[in-house]
C-alpha cells in the first residue's frame, strides 16, 4: 500500500479529484484529496490574505497531523509551486515527486515568473471592486474548453466546484533552500495534443536534482486529466506507487 497525496490547481478543489480517489482506493493504497484553503469545503476562508504559503502550509498540516510518510505527492498545474513548497519543509516524509502538468519553479519563482500570462490575470482583477480576486479563466472553443475539458456533462459538473483564486497566491515566491529537497525522486506527466494557441511548457531538464535521469510521461487529453482520462492517469500513479 502507498499513500498518495493529490493537491489540485488553481480555481478548483479537492473535488477534482473525485474519480481519481476510488481508483487508486481500489487498488489498495492510502489517499488524501484537500481542498486547500478557500476553495471547496474551505471557501469560506478565502481572502486577500491567502497566498502561495498559505496552501504549503495546508499540506504540510495535513502530512503532519496524520503522520504521513513515503508520500507520493501529487501537484496539478498551479500546485506544482505548493508540492514543491511541502518537500522543501518535509523532504523525509516525500518518497515521491509527481508535477502534473504542472508549473515548476526554482528558488524565488512566483506563478508569474513561470507563467507569465497570470499577471494579466492580476491586472485585470486589480481593476475590478475586489482586486485579489481572480475568476476562474472562461471556457474556449475546442479543443481548449474549460480547463481541457470540453464534454459538457463534465463541464457542467467542472463549474459545480471552480472559485474564485486570490491573487496572492500567483504572486507569493515558493522557498526551496532545502538540500534534502533534492534527493526526492521526482516525474513529470504532461497533458498534451489541446494546449491553448501560444503556450509554451517548460523544458523538463535531462537530470534530476537527486543526479537520475529525468522520468517524464505523456497523456493525450486536456489539462484537467483527472476529469477527462482518470483511468489513465491512476494508472500511471500506480507505478509510482
Amino acid at each position: 500500500m502507498s499513500t498518495y497525496l493529490l493537491v489540485h490547481g488553481a480555481w478548483h478543489s479537492g473535488r477534482a479529484w473525485d474519480r481519481v480517489v476510488p481508483l487508486l482506493t481500489a487498488a489498495g493504497h492510502r489517499v488524501f484529496a484537500p481542498s486547500l484553503t478557500g476553495y471547496g469545503d474551505k471557501a469560506r476562508l478565502l481572502g486577500p490574505e491567502v497566498g502561495l504559503d498559505t496552501h504549503v502550509d495546508d499540506v504540510v498540516g495535513l502530512i503532519t497531523v496524520e503522520d504521513l510518510t513515503d508520500v507520493v505527492l501529487v501537484g496539478h498545474s498551479y500546485a506544482g509551486l505548493v508540492v514543491s513548497g511541502v518537500v522543501n519543509r518535509v523532504p523525509d516524509r516525500i518518497a515521491q515527486l509527481v508535477y502534473l502538468d504542472a508549473m515548476v519553479p526554482v528558488d524565488g519563482e512566483a506563478a508569474t515568473d513561470i507563467m507569465p500570462v497570470t499577471q494579466v490575470l492580476i491586472d485585470l482583477a486589480a481593476q475590478s471592486d475586489t482586486p485579489w480576486r481572480i475568476p476562474p479563466l472562461p471556457e474556449l472553443p475546442p479543443p481548449g474548453g474549460l480547463f481541457g475539458v470540453t464534454d459538457p456533462d463534465d463541464v457542467a459538473w467542472l463549474r459545480t466546484m471552480v472559485s474564485d483564486q486570490p491573487a496572492r497566491c500567483l504572486q507569493q515566491p515558493v522557498h526551496l533552500d532545502n538540500p534534502a529537497a533534492k534527493a526526492v525522486p521526482r516525474t513529470h506527466i504532461h497533458c498534451v495534443g489541446s494546449e491553448p494557441e501560444g503556450f509554451e511548457r517548460r523544458p523538463v531538464p535531462a537530470v534530476q536534482p537527486n543526479g537520475g535521469p529525468a522520468q517524464v510521461w505523456e497523456l493525450e487529453t486536456g489539462h484537467d486529466c483527472m476529469i477527462t482520462k482518470p483511468v489513465e492517469l491512476t494508472q500511471l500513479l500506480v507505478k509510482l506507487g
